[in-house]
């Protein structure tokens, strides 16, 4: 199992499961995160809209900008800061896939 700076990480599917240009949302402890696919590279971040909680799996994703259904919040799913508006930015968690399993860290790497 992989730890980021001791703190373990959770298996959460295969990498194979999701697919360019999809997002998901899974438990890790007691979190939910959202994990995208971009380009082909997975990022993972906290699953709830920092707006209103709104979860964020029920937005949309158009290609790099992820949009929550609520008030149409958008961010960039790269690297998680906002784009409107601006000044806000997802929690993001470490993820490492590792013989075709994604595991994403129990905590943020956020300070």
């Amino acid at each position: 199992m992989p730890e980021n700076d001791g703190a373990p990480f959770v298996e959460v599917c295969s990498a194979d499961d999701l697919w360019i240009g999809e997002m998901e949302c899974f438990d890790v402890g007691d979190r939910e995160v959202l994990v995208a696919n971009i380009d082909g590279e997975l990022h993972a971040y906290d699953g709830v809209c920092p707006h209103q909680s709104v979860p964020l799996v029920e937005g949309e994703l158009n290609g790099k900008v992820l949009t929550c259904r609520a008030h149409q919040w958008s961010f960039d799913a790269c690297s998680g800061k906002s784009i409107n508006p601006s000044g806000e930015r997802l929690q993001k968690f470490a993820l490492r896939v590792v013989d075709g399993k994604v595991w994403i860290a129990a905590q943020t790497t956020d300070a």
